[in-house]
């Protein structure tokens, strides 16, 4: 009997009780890998070297990273909101990274994968802050990604947008009949993503097999951006 695709791999998840948190968790570890879920926000600078540090060495780390979105119009954002925006979307990142790479360089290699957001890729209306904050994601990882190819370790992200998730499209939004106008005259795919074909995606690309992928962004919204 052949072994399971993750079977093997130690994978740290963030925030994974929210955004696509609980569907990473349960697809990873239906395809054999060991996965180490952990809930804690991260906006103290002091608690991504935490969360790392109690996992132990991971082959791969997954900066599941969400807020709700504020919808303040962009002329009326004030510092508090930048800032808390930033706080949980952008400075965990860097924090993360110094604390998990030393461990992935002594193994030989290792993955980063940021759950990030297609709103970086296309404007919208009333989300200035949010949409700031995931394209600095955006930007981080492609540049560090290209650094850390040299180690083994391949750091990408998925911007996504419309899909299946309890952070920003609940039950509520979903069953709305303007929700759902929005979905077939916004996306060319005509329904959201679900959340298993998100997470098999990024179960893709923990494995050994995807290996080539280097500071890559990894459009995933349904046609979304393509319009």
């Amino acid at each position: 009997m052949s072994a399971l695709p993750l079977s093997g791999r130690r994978i740290l998840v963030t925030q994974a009780d929210v955004f696509m948190g609980p569907a990473l968790v349960d697809t990873l570890r239906l395809q054999g890998a060991e996965v180490i879920a952990d809930v804690r926000e991260l906006a103290a600078p002091s608690a991504a070297a935490a969360v790392v540090a109690e996992a132990g060495d991971v082959d791969v780390l997954i900066a599941n990273l969400a807020l709700p979105a504020p919808r303040t119009p962009a002329a009326d954002v004030r510092e508090a909101e930048w800032q808390q925006v930033f706080e949980v979307l952008v400075h965990p990142l860097p924090r993360l990274v110094r604390a998990v790479v030393p461990a992935m360089r002594a193994q030989g290699g290792g993955k980063i994968i940021v759950m990030g957001s297609a709103s970086a890729l296309r404007g919208m209306k009333g989300t200035s802050t949010y949409s700031a904050a995931r394209g600095a994601q955006l930007a981080y990882v492609q540049s560090a990604g290209v650094e850390l190819a040299a180690d083994n370790i391949q750091f990408n992200l998925i911007a996504q947008n419309f899909v299946d998730n309890p952070t920003y499209f609940p039950a509520d939004v979903q069953s709305n009949p303007r929700f759902q106008d929005r979905l077939r005259r916004e996306v060319p795919l005509g329904r959201l993503v679900t959340a298993a074909e998100d997470a098999a995606f990024v179960a893709y690309l923990c494995g050994p097999t995807a290996n080539c992928f280097v500071g890559q962004v990894f459009p995933l919204c349904g046609g979304w951006v393509a319009r």
